[in-house]
């Protein structure tokens, strides 16, 4: 129904327009009662081989939503009753900002793709926070945070440690966003030096903690095997809890568009069908390297149940859906948990 009759619908409007018009559905449907108990019962999956224990966190499910849909931590129980094991919200910044000039979200159809420069458009901490409290479900929370398109790099330590202080009470888990391609020179921050400050900083915040909570980074897919490297030892050596591979990309290969039409777009993350090989090879290759050292969240072009298993064959503990849930709606989700079932 919703490839048939529903997504035909929406995929007449821009992707921000029904974004919005989706979110305050959920929002609304949230409220009337009787709703959310019938999705629950439609699209949710009690069953123990779905179960997942990692860095310290009992899953129902390895199966949660990326950071980008549910920024401001507007619908995450009613996501939660779709179907999904654990959602993460944001990014978000100390201070709510626009983000950059729309248009800033493109369907690439033939491809099964995305293309966005948001620019961490949110309406901060504060906004997210008097959500947070008011959650209803035992929905796993992941906190995904990141800088304000004003705050130079040099200051950006800063930024990160008020996303944590401040989300801390709030979610199950955190996630160091320095890996959008949207904000300018946001990605100089994935270099050795700023990196390991960066996260030296929040752990040791985090270990001042009476419970610390599991604090993992977002890489790009579009880093060497030498970066990647650098990455690894980064992560051991800051005792970071784990890896979500990947982000967005910034190449257009594999694309069927005419040159033109894509140069026309301009420039942002790529998502979708296009970024699953390149995903999956970081997340072997990381697995491998580091001889599973610490766990990995896979994500990047899981357009199918298949698609998931392939990730979680390559050494992914868990995987996340973006592009996929858009253009497949929750059935993904089932479908991909009823392979895992089999």
């Amino acid at each position: 129904m919703y490839k048939t009759i529903i997504r035909p619908i929406l995929f007449k409007f821009q992707p921000e327009t029904i974004h919005a018009f989706t979110f305050s559905f959920l929002k609304i449907a949230s409220f009337v009662p009787g709703v959310p108990f019938i999705i629950r019962k439609i699209f949710q999956t009690n069953n123990p081989k779905l179960k997942r224990s990692v860095f310290g966190i009992d899953f129902p499910n390895p199966v949660g939503l990326a950071a980008g849909l549910d920024k401001d931590a507007d619908v995450f129980d009613m996501l939660g009753y779709l179907g999904f094991g654990f959602v993460e919200i944001g990014t978000l910044t100390p201070e709510a900002q626009p983000g950059n000039p729309k248009p800033r979200a493109f369907r690439l159809k033939k491809d099964q793709a995305l293309i966005n420069r948001m620019g961490f458009n949110n309406k901060g901490l504060k906004s997210a926070i008097e959500k947070l409290k008011r959650k209803k479900s035992k929905i796993i929370i992941g906190g995904n945070i990141g800088k304000n398109k004003l705050t130079q790099n040099e200051n950006a330590v800063n930024d990160y440690e008020k996303g944590f202080e401040n989300l801390y009470p709030y979610v199950d888990y955190f996630v160091v966003n320095v890996s959008s391609p949207n904000t300018p020179n946001l990605r100089e921050l994935q270099e050795k030096e700023p990196l390991t400050k960066l996260l030296n900083k929040l752990q040791s915040l985090n270990n001042r903690k009476s419970t610390p909570k599991p604090i993992l980074l977002k890489i790009a897919p579009d880093l060497s095997n030498d970066q990647l490297d650098d990455i690894i030892e980064i992560i051991l050596e800051t005792k970071t809890s784990g890896i979500i591979a990947t982000n967005t990309t910034i190449s257009r290969e594999g694309l069927s568009y005419p040159k033109n039409e894509i140069e026309k777009i301009g420039n942002g993350g790529l998502s979708g069908k296009p970024l699953k090989e390149r995903s999956t090879e970081i997340i072997k290759y990381i697995v491998e390297k580091s001889n599973n050292a610490f766990p990995v969240i896979g994500v990047g072009g899981i357009m199918t149940a298949d698609d998931a298993i392939e990730k979680l064959k390559a050494g992914a503990s868990l995987i996340q859906l973006y592009t996929g849930f858009i253009y497949e709606g929750p059935r993904l989700i089932k479908e991909i948990k009823e392979l895992l079932q089999n």
